[in-house]
Formats: structure tokens, sequence, C-alpha cells
């Protein structure tokens, strides 16, 4: 929300400087891609089964918290608390195993940067090719991330990003975004 608001500061205050100003669906536009959906099915099968090894670990710590539980009244207090460290012990090793899969920097953090960079940077590119292509000073991301109170119709360029990536005509309305009746805006509408 900064940078827009920084970017939105210095196009008023260079009233003198025409900058041109666009917006595309980066998400719409990643979630086309093949390279991003192979990315995103990949990290989604690691997910899960780190996912599944998580799970077997605090089944671990539960099976061992059940058995205490039957075998409390014989145990002596010497084994009861040796089974209470051990169990302790396991819930920690199970939470420090966890953090490091999925807490922030984890694992699957780091795979997902790592798979999804390539996607990223094909994209990056094609900003850059149409941005050269239309003359832009600033291209906006228009997806969930970024709230825009108001924005022209002409300068959404998600659909010519589509086809600079050879993903040809898809329509971006996946969940009822906009208006189906609506009428696209012409190549020279966009001047």
């Amino acid at each position: 929300m900064r940078y827009l608001f920084l970017i939105l500061l210095c196009a008023v205050a260079l009233p003198t400087y025409s900058q041109k100003f666009g917006y595309v669906d980066a998400d719409f536009v990643l979630s086309k891609m093949p390279s991003y959906q192979k990315a995103q099915q990949n990290i989604d099968e690691a997910a899960k089964k780190w996912e599944e090894d998580v799970q077997k670990k605090f089944s671990q710590v539960e099976k061992l918290r059940k058995a205490y539980q039957a075998e409390e009244i014989l145990l002596t207090t010497d084994m009861k608390e040796e089974r209470l460290k051990e169990i302790e012990k396991a819930d920690l090793e199970a939470r420090d195993y966890q953090r490091k899969i999925f807490g922030h920097k984890g694992q699957l953090f780091t795979r997902q940067a790592e798979l999804i960079k390539p996607a990223q940077e094909e994209l990056h590119k094609a900003l850059q090719k149409l941005a050269r292509k239309e003359k832009l000073q600033v291209i906006l991301n228009n997806s969930e991330a970024l709230a825009i109170l108001y924005i022209e119709e002409r300068h959404d360029y998600t659909e010519e990003v589509l086809t600079i990536l050879g993903l040809g005509e898809q329509k971006q309305n996946p969940e009822g975004k906009g208006d189906d009746n609506s009428p696209t805006p012409k190549k020279d509408d966009k001047k």
C-alpha cells in the first residue's frame, strides 16, 4: 500500500510529467501459466507429504499420552516423571518439526519461493514487454492483495499479458469478477 501511495503522490506532485498507468491481475495470469500450475502442483504434493509426517509425529505423542494414562496407576513416582518427560520431549520434537516445515521461512516457504520464481520471472518479462509496447510507466497489480478504489477498464492489460505469454484469449472472469456483458475495450481505446 505504501508503494501505491508513493506512486500516486508522485503522479499528483509532478503534473507536468504525464505518466501512463495500467493494471494487471497478476494472480489470474499466474494461475493460467503452465509453469506456475506445475510448480503449484509440486508444492501441494510436498505439503501433503509433510503434513502426513507431522500428523504421524503428533499421533505418536498421543499414543504415548494414552499409554501413560492407562498405566499411570501402576507407575512409581520416578517412572511417572520419566514418562512425562518422554511425552514432553516427543511433543516438543513434533512441534519443532512442524515449525521447521510450515513455519515462517520453513521448508515449505523455501520450496514455494524456489519453484514459483521462474513463473514470476516469466511474468515480469511479459510485463516489461507490455510496458514498452504500450509506453506504460506504471503497471499496478489488481489482484485481491491490492484494493483499487476506481480505475477505468481500458487500463486493464491482463488479457494482453496472457497473449504475450502465449496463453491465448482466456477470459478473466474466474469467480464472477466484472460483467460478462460489458464490451471489451478496443486497442485504440487504451491510448
